[in-house]
C-alpha cells in the first residue's frame, strides 16, 4: 500500500530556465489541472511541447488533427494521435468492444457477458497502436528538443470510459442516482461492463506512464549524457488533506471510479523511482473541470479551501482577491463563516468519516452515503446567486495554479515516487 506523503513546504524554484522544454504528453483541455503546470513552465521561459489524442472518425478510424483543428495550437504541436485504450480497437474478427456494447440495453447492463478472449485481443491491439504512436511522438519531439535543454515530461492521460452509450446512463446513476436510481459502485465494478471499464482506465490512467518512460529511455539517456536533466510528473487522485476541525486531515470522495487505475499508476512510479529515474505522481486536491461534472459531491471538499487561505495563505493580496471574487458570487445573506461551518459538520460527522479511511481507499459507494454527499452538494449550491456561477471555479484556479508550482518544481529532484499536495500546501503557493 502507498503511504501517504503529504508535501508540506513550498518548493524552491527549480533550474529549468528560458529554452527548456516541458512535454506534455496528452491533449491539454481547458480548465484542467495541467493549465496551472503549463503557466508556470511558460512563467520560466520554457517551451511548451504541446500533443493531442487524435479524432474518431464515424467509421472508428483514429486520425491526427486536421489542419483546422490545430490552427489555433500554439507551436511546436506534435500531431500524433496518443489515444490510449482499447474500447474502439477491433479484436481478430474485427469487432470492438464499443460494438458489443451497443448491443446491451440499459435495462440488461448487469446480466451482459462479455467474450473475454476479444476483449483481450482487442486490448492488445490498442496497447501496439499506443506503443507506436508513442514511438513516432519520441522521434518528433527529439527534432524540436534544443541542445542544452533540460526537460520534463508532463503524464496528461486520465479517463477511459468506453464510448458505448449505455455508460453515460450507468455512470450518471452510479455519481448521481439517488433512491431507486442509484445503482451501488460495487455492483457496476462486479459487473462485466465494470471490469471492462476498469481494464480500460488502467490502460489509459497508469500503462500509459510506463509506456512514456520506457519508450522515451533512448532519449532520456542522450540528453542525461550531455549533462542535462530530465524527469517525469502524472496527475493522481487518492484523496488530499484538507482543514477538517482546525486540522489538515486526509478525506477522499467515494466513489472514486478510477482508484484502482490511480493506484496502479503510482505502483508503476514507484518502479522507476527504484531504478534512479526522476519521477513523481502528485496526488492534487479536488477540482471542477470540464471533466468532473458528472462527479457531483467531489466539490464539497473544495469548500475549505476558503480557511486554507485565510491559515496559510502565501499571498494576503492575492487570497483577498479571490475571497471577493467568491463573495460576489454568494447570496448576499451568506458568509465564509456560514459555509465553512456546514463543511465541517459534513467532514466530521460519522458517515463521511466512514468513507474516510485511507487504508480501505478506494472505498465503494452506499445509497446513503451517496444521499448524504449529494444533498450536501445541493446545499451548497444553494447559497450561491446562480449555481452555474460556483466559488468553487475561481476556487478551483487557485488550485491548479499551486499545483502547477509544486509539480514543475518539485518534479525536478522528487523526494518520493508519490506525493500528496494538500490544501495547506495549495495556499502557501499562492
Amino acid at each position: 500500500m502507498t503511504q501517504l506523503f503529504p508535501l508540506r513546504e513550498k518548493p524552491a524554484l527549480s533550474p529549468y530556465k528560458k529554452g527548456d522544454v516541458l512535454v506534455l504528453f496528452g491533449e491539454l483541455f481547458s480548465r484542467g489541472y495541467a493549465n496551472g503546470l503549463v503557466e508556470e513552465a511558460e512563467r520560466r521561459g520554457m517551451t511548451i511541447v504541446r500533443a493531442t489524442v487524435g479524432r474518431r472518425e464515424k467509421d472508428g478510424t483514429l486520425r491526427p488533427l486536421t489542419a483546422e483543428e490545430s490552427a489555433n495550437i500554439p507551436q511546436p504541436f506534435i500531431n500524433v494521435p496518443l489515444e490510449a485504450g482499447f474500447d474502439m480497437d477491433k479484436d481478430s474478427k474485427g469487432v470492438s468492444p464499443d460494438e458489443v456494447l451497443k448491443e446491451v440495453k440499459m435495462s440488461e447492463w448487469d446480466k451482459a457477458k462479455l467474450d473475454w478472449t476479444s476483449i483481450e485481443e482487442s486490448r492488445k491491439a490498442g496497447i501496439a497502436r499506443f506503443k507506436m504512436n508513442t514511438e513516432q511522438f519520441v522521434k518528433e519531439l527529439e527534432k524540436v528538443i534544443p541542445a542544452g535543454a533540460n526537460v520534463q515530461f508532463a503524464h496528461l492521460m486520465a479517463g477511459g470510459v468506453p464510448r458505448a452509450k449505455v455508460l453515460m446512463p450507468l455512470l450518471n446513476r452510479t455519481f448521481k442516482g439517488a433512491g431507486d436510481r442509484h445503482i451501488p459502485s460495487q455492483a457496476l465494478m462486479d459487473s462485466d461492463i465494470g471490469q471492462l471499464c476498469l481494464k480500460n482506465f488502467i490502460e489509459v490512467t497508469a500503462e500509459t506512464f510506463r509506456h512514456l518512460i520506457e519508450i522515451s529511455a533512448p532519449l532520456r539517456k542522450k540528453i542525461e549524457a550531455g549533462g542535462n536533466h530530465v524527469s517525469y510528473s502524472a496527475y493522481g487522485y487518492h484523496g488530499t488533506e484538507i482543514l477538517i476541525n482546525g486540522q489538515y486531515k486526509w478525506q477522499t470522495y467515494t466513489p472514486y471510479f478510477q482508484g484502482w487505475a490511480k493506484m496502479a499508476l503510482e505502483k508503476i512510479s514507484e518502479d522507476f523511482f527504484a531504478q534512479g529515474i526522476n519521477c513523481c505522481v502528485y496526488n492534487c486536491p479536488e477540482i471542477l473541470t470540464n471533466s468532473s461534472g458528472v462527479f457531483q459531491g467531489v466539490e464539497v471538499s473544495l469548500y475549505p479551501l476558503l480557511l486554507a487561505m485565510q491559515k496559510d495563505t502565501g499571498d494576503k493580496n492575492h487570497a483577498d482577491q479571490v475571497f471577493a471574487e467568491c463573495k460576489k458570487l454568494l447570496k448576499d445573506e451568506v458568509s465564509f463563516d456560514q459555509i465553512l461551518k456546514f463543511t465541517d459538520d459534513y467532514m466530521t460527522s460519522p458517515l463521511v468519516k466512514d468513507f474516510c479511511k485511507f487504508e480501505q481507499w478506494p472505498q465503494h459507494s452506499r445509497l446513503d452515503q451517496m444521499e448524504n454527499m449529494l444533498n450536501a452538494s445541493e446545499h451548497l449550491y444553494s447559497l450561491h446567486k446562480d449555481d452555474k456561477h460556483l466559488i468553487t471555479f475561481p476556487l478551483s484556479e487557485v488550485v491548479f495554479k499551486s499545483c502547477g508550482y509544486v509539480m514543475l518544481h518539485d518534479s525536478w529532484k522528487p523526494k518520493a515516487p508519490v506525493a500528496w499536495i494538500g490544501h495547506d500546501l495549495v495556499a502557501r503557493c499562492m
